[in-house]
Parts: C-alpha cells; sequence; structure tokens
C-alpha cells in the first residue's frame, strides 16, 4: 500500500497502488473493523460479498491519503451502511472531516453520506471497537495528532503503525530513530507488524522532516519487541516493485520475517504469543 498519494501504473502492480486501507475480520465473517480510509477502501465491498459495511473505521490520522477513499466506497455509502468512524481526538470529528470534504473542495459533507454513521474522536487507551480489542497510543508524525493501533481478538494481535516519525523522539541505538515507549507498547509480542517504511535507511537523514520512518527501523522494532513477522507499509509513492523487491532482499537472514505490504493480501493469525515468548 502506498503512502502519500496514489500510483498508478505499470510498474506499480504486484504491490499495488492504493493508498493506506486494512481490513479485519473473525474467520469466516465480512470485515467488521477498518484500520484507515485511504483509496484502498474502495476494494471493501470485495470482502463484504457486495453488502454494506457495518462496523467501525479507525483512522490513524487525517490526511489526505488516509481519508480519501471515504466517498468512494460502495460498501460504506450506502443506504444500508451502518458505521462508527472515529479518528484522534482533536475537536469536534465531523467538523475536521467537513474541512476537506464540503463544497466547494468536495461535492458532499460526510453526513451526506449514505446510511447510518457516527463520528467520534477517540483518546488514547484501550477501546473494543468493530467487535475487536484496539489500544491506541499516539505516535510522532508530522501534521495533526497521529495514533498507532494493537489490534487483538484475545488469540492473536497486531500492531498498525502507518505514518511513524521516531526521529523526532531522538536517533534511537541505530540512528533510525527511538523505540520509544509507545511504539514498544503497540508493538511488543504481537503476531505481526505493519509498519510504516516509506524511505530508505540512507534516504532517511534528507527526508525525515516529512514525517516518515526507514525500513530499517520497522524491522529493528519488530525485533526488539519480539514480533516475528513485520510488513513494509506506506511505500514511497515512486519506489517500483522491483525496487521493492530489492528493499525486502536487505533484511533476509534478519531474526523477523520481512516482506513489503502487497494490496490484496490476506494474512491469517492464527494464535498469540505473549510478550517474551
Amino acid at each position: 500500500m502506498r503512502g502519500s498519494t496514489p500510483a498508478p501504473g505499470a510498474e506499480f502492480v504486484r504491490y499495488g497502488g492504493h493508498t493506506s486501507c486494512v481490513a479485519v475480520a473473525d474467520e469466516g465473517r465480512a470485515p467488521t473493523l477498518v484500520l484507515d480510509a485511504g483509496t484502498g477502501l474502495r476494494a471493501l465491498s470485495g470482502l463484504t460479498g457486495g453488502s454494506a459495511f457495518a462496523g467501525a473505521i479507525v483512522l490513524g490520522h487525517l490526511h489526505w491519503d488516509h481519508t480519501m477513499g471515504l466517498p468512494f466506497s460502495p460498501a460504506v455509502d450506502n443506504p444500508d451502511a451502518d458505521v462508527e468512524l472515529w479518528v484522534p481526538a482533536q475537536g469536534d470529528t465531523e467538523t475536521i472531516l467537513e474541512r476537506w470534504m464540503a463544497p466547494p473542495h468536495f461535492p458532499i459533507t460526510p453526513s451526506q453520506l449514505r446510511g447510518r454513521w457516527r463520528f467520534g474522536a477517540l483518546e488514547e487507551g484501550t477501546h473494543r471497537l468493530g467487535g475487536f480489542e484496539v489500544l491506541a497510543r499516539e505516535i510522532p508524525h508530522k501534521g495533526g495528532r497521529a495514533f498507532g493501533y494493537r489490534v487483538s481478538d484475545g488469540t492473536a494481535a497486531f500492531a498498525y503503525l502507518s505514518d511513524h516519525c521516531p526521529t523526532v523522539l531522538g536517533p534511537g541505538p541505530d540512528g533510525l530513530g527511538a523505540r520509544h515507549p509507545a511504539a514498544m507498547a503497540l508493538a511488543e509480542g504481537c503476531d505481526l507488524l505493519i509498519h510504516d517504511a516509506q524511505y530508505l535507511d540512507e534516504e532517511l537523514a534528507s527526508r525525515a522532516s516529512f514525517g516518515h520512518a526507514a525500513a530499517g527501523y520497522a524491522v529493528g522494532l519488530a525485533e526488539a519487541a519480539s514480533v516475528p513477522r513485520v510488513l513494509l507499509y506506506h511505500h514511497d509513492p515512486p519506489r517500483t516493485d522491483d525496487q521493492i523487491d530489492a528493499l525486502v532482499a536487505r533484511y533476509a537472514g534478519r531474526a523477523v520475517v520481512v516482506e513489503g505490504a502487497r494490496q490484496g493480501t490476506v494474512i491469517d493469525l492464527p494464535g498469540h504469543r505473549p510478550p517474551g515468548a
């Protein structure tokens, strides 16, 4: 999944060009929790069997690439949809969304999306959302409040830090950013880490001010937090499929399995390991 803007074209087909969106479901059921509402949200109807979505959409933050799918998904803009939309608390949620989704910038406002919608402001802590336990912790990212999430069903857990700039809190052990308490609390002992990897390690010095992480940070965080598998996520829009292949190959032989996040991938998490296991 891409960061910042969609990436169409033949060089971006294998990993996909949509912006951030992850659907979460119990085995054999339609998704009831969605993390972020980038252009990938358009594909949600394929996971609901064409039916309307019923559940919670939880945004990590409010940048365009994480919200632009909202009015374009037939599963959520649907007369039968039943949606709770949660964002990191920073004022009235509906009013904030209207800053980009309202005339003259867009033909309708959030309240005019079809179906039953509730708009909520999320604080740090543990919440029950879409049938899952969701831990929300604030993480550094430029331009508005941003949260990372840890999602669990009681048997398996994954961490989702889609936009994360840990260098703001210091260089950390390898110069790629601090392994700060919020990041560790979200990731420690999870079965899977989905993490911002917009930049190569060598690109970070010149681009960290944009608010993102290097791939090496994601891998190092997974190792420090005893996570066996990491998906490098939020790919830089110009990074081609072949370049992502080469990036993943850099981490062969590490203590964790490293993969590039691919559009449409389905991941089963069969069981949860307690921290330190």
